[in-house]
């Protein structure tokens, strides 16, 4: 089973607990919190969960605050995290196809339940194509 690292800020708080509802008979999540929906700073859950994730190559995580942008800036910022801001099938599959992304964000105020378990299906089980992407992704 597959560990999947997952947090949030008070404005995601409801969508990571729904996809840890929706998706936790086939993957282990680690949740970096935070416990409830009080106003919290979205960098530190960010930074929390790109050390996790980029601590180990077959690491993932997922990152979800209002509009997912501030979640994939501040998660960004760490050595080996490759966090993309996913709104559409087309793009969330690029993301992994061409930039190996390991963590995918998400705006739980712009996209709905069914479209955010759409986009982590895709994420989660498309590969890396490598080859000449795999020359780019190392100049990062």
């Amino acid at each position: 089973m597959k560990t999947i690292f997952i947090a949030s800020d008070h404005a995601g708080y409801k969508l990571k607990n729904s996809i840890i509802s929706k998706f936790s008979k086939n993957l282990k999540f680690v949740d970096l919190g935070p416990r409830s929906n009080k106003s919290v700073d979205y960098p530190d859950f960010a930074k929390k969960l790109s050390k996790k994730v980029s601590s180990k190559k077959e690491n993932f995580g997922i990152l979800i605050c209002g509009s997912g942008m501030g979640m994939a800036i501040s998660a960004n910022k760490t050595k080996g995290a490759r966090a993309a801001l996913c709104y559409s099938v087309k793009n969330t599959k690029l993301s992994r196809l061409h930039n190996n992304a390991n963590i995918i964000t998400l705006g739980e105020r712009l996209i709905n339940k069914k479209k955010a378990f759409n986009l982590i299906k895709v994420f989660l089980n498309t590969q890396f194509e490598g080859g000449r992407h795999l020359r780019r992704v190392k100049k990062i």
